[in-house]
């Protein structure tokens, strides 16, 4: 526990239903900031509602939050001992076809964005469809990205625009939260040739805890989580490697339905069927619980700090503007 409360605990992806009970277990678990969803599918008008939302939750719980604008943000909610919202797409779709919108949403405060969710849009192709690769719209898009000071974040995202936005940006991207194929086969995992290429080029790996992607699925425990972070660390090293964890807390079925609806009505290429998170890390309250099973595991305490946040600090300072 002690080594938790000294830690920098950064949370690559957290997608929850923004309440007061849910900020009151980010600061429960010690987190000391994390990428909050605040769009998927929704347009810009309806993301900047979003936006308007959460910062007022941001205002009113101002005891427990605070919102993340550069790197230093993070350090003082550490010593204020606070959570940092850092505002996250998962999915371009806000943008639309206005390369304006990009700064705009910077100047919000938005910090990191999903390039693709699942499906094709008019930045590239998702991880469940044919994979067409980086439009040209798409190029222009990682170019504003980069000089705003957006992070390209590529988790759902198919393999070959992958490549081709790993190619294409001049900061570090990064797989916000993914697993291996290596320990279990699904189109939203990554080979381990996808992890070294972007690790290769200077790029981020947050790991997910998303038990449908896991290799034991439900029945998984937070021993399972570490073991998909070793194997990732095992290929890539420990420099660039975090946490990710994909947290859904506050939400029921009727979510994944709208979530999963991917492009198209009535059409759905994931079904998950129960989701429900490792043993011993059901909620963001038990982060405490990760690092006692790096502990356990064998993780060294230099390690254990470096996945828990300090790897995620580093890589936010080469891409966010201060």
């Amino acid at each position: 526990m002690a080594l938790h409360e000294d830690s920098i605990v950064i949370d690559g992806l957290v997608i929850a239903n923004w309440s007061r009970s849910v900020f009151d277990d980010m600061r429960r678990g010690g987190l000391t900031a994390a990428n909050c969803t605040v769009s998927v599918w929704e347009g810009f008008a309806a993301t900047v509602n979003n936006i308007a939302a959460i910062k007022a939750q941001i205002r009113d719980y101002s005891d427990i939050l605070t919102l993340v604008r550069k790197v230093d943000d993070i350090a003082q909610a550490k010593r204020d001992n606070k959570t940092g919202l850092i505002l996250g797409f998962q999915n371009a779709y806000a943008f639309e076809d206005n390369l304006g919108y990009i700064e705009a949403f910077a100047d919000m405060g938005v910090r990191v964005v999903q390039l693709c969710y699942n499906t094709q849009n008019l930045v590239g192709t998702g991880c469940y469809e044919r994979d067409g690769g980086l439009s040209g719209f798409g190029r222009e898009v990682i170019a504003e990205m980069n000089r705003v000071g957006i992070m390209v974040d590529l988790s759902h995202v198919g393999g070959k625009t992958s490549e081709e936005a790993i190619l294409e940006s001049k900061k570090p991207v990064c797989y916000s939260h993914c697993l291996p194929t290596g320990l279990k086969e699904h189109p939203r995992n990554k080979s381990d040739a996808e992890l070294r290429f972007i690790a290769d080029h200077g790029g981020f790996i947050g790991v997910t805890m998303f038990a449908p992607f896991l290799k034991r699925g439900i029945d998984a425990t937070v021993d399972d989580y570490i073991e998909a972070i070793d194997y990732i660390i095992d290929r890539v090293g420990e420099d660039c490697v975090g946490i990710g964890t994909d947290f859904t807390q506050g939400y029921d079925t009727e979510f994944f339905d709208w979530l999963t609806h991917d492009k198209g009505r009535y059409r759905r290429l994931t079904n998950f069927g129960t989701v429900i998170n490792p043993l011993g890390i059901r909620t963001l309250g038990e982060m405490p619980n990760l690092t006692t099973a790096m502990t356990r595991a064998g993780w060294g305490e230099a390690k254990i700090r470096k996945v828990l946040g300090e790897n995620w600090l580093r890589i936010f300072r080469e891409v966010w503007k201060d």
